[in-house]
């Protein structure tokens, strides 16, 4: 029997006794995709308003009523003056101010036009822009039908009128959890790969065996691949279970060109567990190890474009995205599952990863000191 066999009889022997291990390889991914994609959406809905109507004439009562029937703002104050509703939103009881000043209905009437105020609370950036947007368009919808009730056309309207219909593909309810579950899979998959392979030769050190395998015969390089191999197996068998979960639970229904997104994923899991294995190498402890991998995988998730989309960022921050391998799985993970992309529309993706993966784990093997 070689050595790098023994090597991985005794890993997969030592994580099939190690039940937190297994609790985090079966639990981990349920958990997570049973919870993430629906608390993850991007959609801003019961966006609180507080009303300061100071006309109380019928076109006024008419636009609060918009607000009032929409499905996006929920009324949390009906107040008499701009300093009164203020006072909700310094409370935190009112996210967005719409103020329909005195005379709105007769000065809409008699100069065609007239001026609403809209004071959103920007703490929450998110909230705030989208809210305002939101009233925004309502304030438009209700200026249309006011005009359209003004304006007589005749039989033949001499206003060119452009109907736009449109269509979304590969999401076509725009749907966020469908958009969430690939990303979150894929940084499922690069949480559990490097942070088990960031202890794994630690906890080596720490028990004291490392001092074994240390004089034993066994080349630096297998050693390596003995403490590699075992958790590629697992990120593979987690992907699976990830997929399974986003069928049964998000309707996620894989396509027949399943087997890319797995060819992918096994290059990549080279990668970012020869990450882990780097961080295992100059770490003394556990504790140690673990956080220098929380800190690296909290970047990398954060610009992977997961929630932020790697063309809003700075100029400067998308190359640094792209020198991250989470983003190209979370880029591959929806290329493949949502627009069931060809082997071709990956492959860029692929060499990259191959290459960091290649000069990753050579650098593992490398920087490994083992003494004879």
């Amino acid at each position: 029997m070689s050595n790098l066999s023994i090597i991985l009889k005794k890993e997969f022997i030592q994580i099939s006794r190690d039940p937190a291990i297994l609790r985090l390889i079966f639990l981990m991914p349920i958990i997570q995709l049973l919870i993430l994609p629906f608390a993850a959406d991007y959609e801003i809905k019961n966006i609180n308003i507080a009303i300061v109507d100071q006309d109380h004439s019928d076109y006024s009562r008419e636009l609060i009523g918009k607000f009032q029937h929409s499905n996006y703002f929920r009324l949390t104050g009906y107040e008499t003056s701009y300093k009164n509703a203020l006072k909700l939103i310094e409370a935190d009881k009112a996210d967005i101010i719409v103020e329909i000043p005195n005379n709105f209905e007769k000065t809409l009437v008699r100069e065609d036009e007239a001026t609403i105020s809209l004071v959103a609370n920007a703490v929450n950036g998110t909230k705030g822009n989208l809210g305002a947007f939101y009233a925004q368009r309502i304030v438009q919808e209700f200026n249309s039908k006011i005009r359209s009730e003004w304006i007589q056309f005749p039989r033949v309207n001499p206003i060119p009128l452009i109907n736009v219909e449109y269509i979304n593909r590969y999401n076509k309810r725009s749907d966020y959890q469908t958009f969430m579950v690939p990303g979150i899979l894929a940084v499922l998959i690069t949480m559990i790969g490097s942070f088990l392979t960031a202890l794994n030769i630690v906890k080596e050190k720490e028990i004291g065996t490392i001092e074994q395998l240390n004089v034993s015969p066994i080349k630096k390089w297998e050693f390596i691949l003995g403490k590699l191999i075992p958790f590629w197996v697992l990120g593979m068998i987690i992907l699976t279970i990830g997929l399974v979960i986003s069928y049964i639970v998000h309707g996620i229904t894989p396509g027949s060109n399943l087997w890319i997104l797995y060819v992918f994923t096994a290059f990549y899991l080279l990668a970012i567990l020869g990450i882990g294995l780097l961080i295992s190498n100059f770490s003394q402890t556990q504790q140690q190890a673990m956080m220098v991998s929380f800190f690296f995988t909290l970047i990398f998730i954060l610009m992977s474009g997961l929630y932020t989309p790697v063309e809003s960022m700075p100029f400067w921050a998308q190359k640094v995205a792209w020198m991250n391998p989470v983003t190209y799985l979370v880029d591959v993970m929806r290329m493949v599952l949502l627009k069931g992309a060809q082997f071709a529309d990956v492959l860029g993706h692929l060499k990259i990863i191959t290459l960091a993966g290649v000069a990753l784990n050579v650098l593992a093997i490398w920087s490994y000191s083992k003494r004879n």
